[in-house]
């Protein structure tokens, strides 16, 4: 391949010699004596003029939400309601994982940039898929069982020649745009503490920004300003005061001296686990104010009752967040959830439109959010001021929002003493999976979702956890065996819509509702075409004004990430990754999953018009109806198992040990047969090189047992759980 800017190069060069082709005078000749030499073109220069302006190369995708509003809205109209349904695929890419995938590519003059799995970077001809460069970050495994949500990465930023990586063990690498060697790699993280990076970082101005995430295990938030050249810190905001509530000498001193420390108490676990707060995903630029805006997670652990019995609100938990891009100084701030409870992070995409919400509907710049706790805001982007709000999926923990934008909590929400059956759970009414605006028709796309959740008081809470330790108990109102009834009754309640939000008038003008939740992020464009991917594997093209569902194909795969969309030598592609995995389908297993998932399904699927390629099918294999040993275990010891089981494992393998298949089902494992060979999983941790690391420190040896008991217990559950599902697929797994 050649890139598209070294022929732009030769062409220069081309016309300089066709120039000088004729007889030179002296005075020619002498000025160009002292011209200086013409330096080669940097390989994939971005810079930031570009990215403030990158509605005007609309060929490209130049950073994770297109331009710096993060809009997802692009000014292609190759691709049109017209023409839409003669897409085909132009290519595939395999990126040989099983694990989940959440990038957005990155297209920048005919080069694809992705990720997979374990921070994997990829480099690809955009025009045909053909693979240039992978670098391999080369993560221990091990770091896995600190990942909420599955291993995942969303993408990465380019910049002045360098890829920039966020790797899930804490580092930030810059890799050479051309070759995918390392320039630089920083550590960014205490490494002895359970955090992750799951995101993309953002370019602005020579600085890369980049947060962390972590904080269902305890840890304190904050975004990292590194210098895009050498990696070193140039400032640090945290979202969590310092346990003493004293000054770390970083960027966010004055905003807790000024608003924050009086917002926290002064014990509960927040002072030993940190708070939370993790800066785990949306991150933009104002340009007209040279502001950061920044969205923040939830608290550590998320029961504040636990985490700060004051019941204060707890900035920054919940919140967006602004701050001066050179210094990293406090600007304004807007509380989504005062007191988080429920794990309602405000990490969620976040969008600058202009919009007619000024005096006599004068325009105003605005920032838009659908964070988790089901409500759609619309604020100022100079003063972070509330200007409207509504709720865009049923609830039943506020009834609504006051004049300044705070919720009005339903107190047994709370969960104090009973448990709480809450929508939305803590998957959210809309999760990481990106928003689009329209600015032609006014509407923002928000993949939205309903996924109930039980909480209730964890008994057992230990604030000195380094496992999963969120204060909140999941084996609540759960029994230990399912009946089919109750599966179905489970299943039936798990709902997914693909909403357009007229964020003036503040509501819904339609709404396309899907087959179950956890659909794919939302790509715009000026072609008046709304494109989404769907869990079923469907990748589905809409139209922008209507909603009106206008061309389909199967991926066969999920299809949960950002689609994005370029043009070379004048045709234009849309892309999506694929592949299964991250948080619903490990936390809610087959309670969600619509089949086993394959073992091998992550893939970058590329589409144009008249495209004639196909996707390869993929063999799933069917789960062995067999259980591995006898049936065993007093009451105690099940009770016991489904408890430690729910507050251990059911993030990873699922509830009621049923698993999507991203990760072994236990109750098929080999393992269950033998109490030695289950010990030497959960205790003695053999299974470390491949993820599954030892949980001695958090469990004791007849906890694991007991748990061992409760697995192989579901294992012959098959008339509540395998029969459900396979009634519902037609009596076929």
């Amino acid at each position: 391949m050649k890139p598209r800017h070294y022929a732009a190069l030769a062409a220069a060069s081309a016309f300089v010699l066709a120039s000088c082709s004729g007889s030179e005078t002296s005075e020619t000749a002498a000025v160009e004596a002292e011209a200086p030499p013409v330096e080669a073109a940097v390989f994939a220069d971005v810079t930031d003029a570009r990215l403030d302006n990158a509605e005007q190369t609309p060929a490209e995708w130049l950073s994770y939400g297109f331009d710096r509003e993060e809009t997802r809205h692009s000014p292609l109209t190759g691709i049109s309601t017209e023409n839409v349904a003669d897409l085909g695929v132009a290519w595939t890419y395999d990126l040989a994982t099983n694990r989940g995938v959440e990038s957005t590519p990155i297209v920048i003059d005919g080069t694809m940039y992705v990720t997979s799995a374990w921070s994997i970077v990829y480099a690809l001809d955009a025009a045909t898929g053909e693979e240039l460069w992978v670098y391999d970050p080369e993560v221990d495994r091990a770091v896995g069982v600190n990942a909420c949500c599955d291993v995942v990465n969303r993408g990465v930023a380019v910049y002045d020649g360098k890829v920039y990586i966020g790797v899930i063990d804490g580092r930030v690498e810059a890799l050479d745009a051309k070759t995918g060697e390392v320039v630089w790699s920083q550590v960014t993280v205490d490494q002895s503490l359970p955090y992750t990076i799951t995101g993309a970082p953002r370019v602005v101005d020579g600085k890369v920004l980049i947060g962390n995430g972590g904080a269902e295990l305890g840890v304190r938030g904050y975004l990292n300003a590194l210098d895009a050249q050498t990696g070193e810190l140039i400032w640090r905001f945290y979202t969590v005061p310092s346990p003493d509530k004293q000054p770390d000498g970083a960027a966010s001193d004055s905003a807790f001296e000024q608003v924050g420390n009086v917002t926290w108490g002064d014990t509960g676990a927040w002072t030993t686990d940190g708070g939370g707060g993790t800066v785990w995903d949306s991150i933009i630029y104002d340009e007209e104010s040279d502001t950061v805006i920044f969205g923040v997670g939830n608290g550590s652990p998320w029961n504040q009752a636990l985490r700060d019995p004051s019941g204060l609100d707890n900035l920054f938990l919940s919140s967006i967040v602004a701050v001066d891009a050179d210094s990293g100084a406090y600007k304004w701030h807007f509380q989504t959830t005062p007191g988080d409870n429920w794990d309602y992070t405000a990490t969620q995409t976040l969008i600058i439109a202009t919009l007619p919400l000024g005096e006599d509907g004068a325009d105003r710049r605005v920032v838009m959010q659908a964070p988790k706790n089901g409500f759609f805001y619309v604020i100022d982007a100079a003063t972070g001021e509330f200007i409207n709000g509504n709720n865009y999926v049923p609830m039943n923990w506020a009834t609504g929002l006051t004049e300044e934008g705070r919720p009005i909590e339903v107190p047994d929400a709370r969960y104090a003493e009973i448990p709480y059956l809450q929508t939305p759970g803590p998957l959210g009414g809309h999760n990481w999976h990106p928003m689009a605006f329209n600015p032609d028709v006014g509407l923002a796309y928000i993949p939205a979702q309903e996924i109930p959740q039980a909480y209730g008081t964890d008994p057992r809470f230990q604030d000195d956890s380094t496992k999963w330790n969120t204060g909140a108990d999941f084996a609540a109102g759960v029994p230990q065996v399912i009946p089919s009834e109750v599966f179905k009754f489970l299943r039936s309640g798990l709902k997914g819509r693909l909403i357009a939000w007229d964020p003036v008038a503040n509501e819904a003008r339609w709404t396309v509702e899907h087959e179950g939740p956890w659909n794919g992020g939302v790509l715009s464009t000026a072609g008046g075409v709304i494109f989404q991917g769907k869990l079923n594997g469907e990748f589905v093209a809409y139209d922008a004004a209507t909603g009106e569902a206008l061309w389909t194909h199967d991926v066969k795969s999920g299809a949960a990430s950002g689609p994005g969309t370029f043009e070379i030598d004048g045709e234009q592609y849309v892309t999506i990754t694929t592949g299964w995995g991250s948080a619903y389908l490990l936390s809610a297993g087959a309670v969600a999953a619509p089949q086993p998932v394959p073992p091998t399904v992550g893939k970058v699927v590329t589409f144009k018009l008249g495209g004639d390629q196909v996707i390869a099918d993929i063999d799933i294999p069917l789960i062995d109806p067999t259980p591995q040993t006898a049936e065993f275990g007093t009451e105690e010891q099940l009770q016991l198992g489904l408890v430690q089981y729910a507050r251990n494992c059911t993030v990873c393998h699922g509830p009621f040990a049923v698993s999507a298949g991203v990760l072994p089902d236990l109750r098929w494992s080999t393992y269950t047969a033998n109490a030695e060979s289950w010990k030497g999983v959960l205790v003695d941790g053999n299974l470390q090189s491949i993820g599954m690391v030892s949980f001695a420190d958090v469990l004791s040896e007849e906890e694991v047992e007991a748990i061992r008991a409760y697995v192989v217990q579901q294992a012959y559950n098959t008339e509540g759980i395998d029969d459900a599902i396979a009634s519902e697929s037609g009596g076929s797994q």
